[in-house]
């Protein structure tokens, strides 16, 4: 059924906080063993052919969490990109960011920054990182932008469409997720990317993000394949069964 494979999934990574807290250990190995599930799902999506892989790796309202451990997932961003950066050359896999980075330290921002510039041209797979991001705030910027263009008088009125606000977007690159999961048993999206995933069907895991293997991102891709995304049409407009 690789023919109906979702172009594009979109992760929200719940759980490391509370898979460390069951082991008695502290919040930071938690993270550091989400870490490893990221490199799972990455070489998963790239050998089944998912031509883009968004993860939620940081939101706008993380900032709020104790010093601490904003510091230690900073740390632990900069070592990904180190650790990964042979990987996704060879695999020739484009990173992208998605979001404000002017928070994000400046070393391990110009890490990504000299990652993204390194992958631009490659076209294996496209690996979405959403950090310092909200999907509020993305419209806010990209409504902004459009207000911009409309005092500078190169936007019309009947040029204000949902195919222009989205070019305006952080993903405009990418096509909207056909499949959001979120790990760790929350069934929400806490503010991420909610102009995309309009259409996109959702699945909500209660397995925690450091415990997701490939295997689990198999068996959610299956039940997407089984779905039948109707898009407003009725079932038998849509072909169901």
């Amino acid at each position: 059924m690789r023919a109906r494979l979702p172009r594009h999934i979109a992760i929200i990574m719940d759980g490391n906080g509370r898979w460390a807290q069951a082991r008695g250990l502290p919040r930071a190995a938690g993270h550091r063993a989400g870490s490893k599930a990221v490199r799972r799902v990455v070489r998963v999506c790239r050998r089944m052919g998912i031509e883009a892989l968004t993860l939620y790796a940081f939101s706008v309202q993380n900032w709020g969490r104790p010093d601490e451990e904003v510091s230690n997932l900073m740390e632990l961003l900069g070592e990904f990109i180190i650790r990964e950066w042979q990987e996704i050359m060879d695999q020739e896999i484009r990173v992208v960011h998605l979001g404000e980075l002017r928070r994000i330290p400046g070393p391990v921002r110009e890490k990504l920054l000299a990652l993204e510039r390194a992958s631009r041209h490659h076209r294996g797979m496209t690996l979405a990182l959403a950090l310092s991001y909200g999907s509020r705030e993305e419209m806010v910027r990209a409504t902004r932008k459009m207000v911009g263009k409309a005092l500078a008088g190169k936007l019309s009125r009947q040029q204000v469409t949902e195919a222009g606000l989205a070019a305006c977007l952080d993903t405009a690159s990418l096509p909207d997720p056909d499949l959001v999961i979120r790990t760790g048993g929350e069934r929400r999206l806490s503010n991420f990317l909610l102009w995309q995933s309009a259409y996109a069907e959702l699945v909500f895991s209660d397995i925690l993000w450091p415990d997701f293997m490939q295997a689990d991102l198999r068996a959610v891709v299956a039940e997407f394949q089984r779905r039948n995304r109707r898009y407003g049409l009725t079932g038998e407009q849509a072909g169901e069964d």
